[in-house]
């Protein structure tokens, strides 16, 4: 399925190992899948030089743009960015470190007509044990509590459509963990319909991954209760 336009954006922060790789690949698909395109690139404040790599990537195509976070932000804060940043009716996020094969935007596409957000769910999660349990937990607790119904509230590959950023009330969390839960909270809550495909994860080849500590953490679920209150 080819679709008319499409905005798409890489949240990144210190991916110098994987940001030309992701890019390049979204590049060659992008040009079979859609009409009119671009992507953006969210540099959420990199200390290395994933700025630099996707600055010379702009030189050669005028569609890829880059905006910097400085200092860093946070993970939710770039999905914001890039949402609220994107120009196309049709908006597709994934992370940059190449743990999903931007390809599979094609299971996605054909989904969109029906539905206003298809959210991929990871095949066979390729994560830590701990990283897994959490975000089983957590996907449980934020299906639990704000009736999102989905089964993994924080898989990075979703497909939206625009009107439902332009509809929903402007999202408020900065923090990775929180952002997913509120954007398709805040859809249920609006009435927005959500499709999910299977997509699949794999295990991340250069880069360091970043996770939350019990700090953090303990900040989220206080983050979800204020949610609740505010959507209930």
């Amino acid at each position: 399925m080819k679709i008319s336009e499409l905005s798409v954006f890489f949240p990144a922060y210190n991916e110098e190992a994987n940001i030309k790789n992701t890019v390049v690949k979204a590049v060659s698909t992008l040009k079979k899948l859609a009409d009119k395109w671009e992507i953006i690139v969210i540099d959420d404040g990199s200390k290395d030089k994933t700025g630099e790599i996707v600055k010379q990537l702009a030189k050669t195509e005028k569609r890829i743009r880059l905006i910097t976070h400085s200092p860093n932000q946070g993970y939710g804060a770039a999905i914001k960015t890039g949402l609220y940043n994107s120009k196309y009716n049709f908006i597709f996020f994934t992370d940059a470190d190449g743990q999903f094969d931007f390809k599979e935007i094609a299971y996605l596409l054909p989904l969109i007509t029906e539905a206003d957000i298809v959210a991929g769910y990871r095949i066979n999660r390729q994560d830590p044990i701990a990283r897994k349990i959490f975000g089983f937990g957590w996907t449980t607790i934020a299906n639990l509590f704000l009736g999102i119904g989905v089964r993994d509230v924080d898989c990075a590959f979703k497909l939206i459509k625009k009107d439902v950023v332009k509809q929903i009330p402007k999202l408020q969390s900065n923090r990775g963990g929180m952002i997913s839960p509120e954007l398709l909270a805040r859809a249920r809550k609006a009435g927005f319909n959500i499709a999910e495909v299977g997509v699949h994860h794999y295990p991340r080849k250069e880069g360091k991954q970043t996770g939350a500590n019990l700090k953090v953490i303990f900040k989220s679920f206080v983050d979800l209760g204020k949610l609740w209150w505010q959507i209930k």
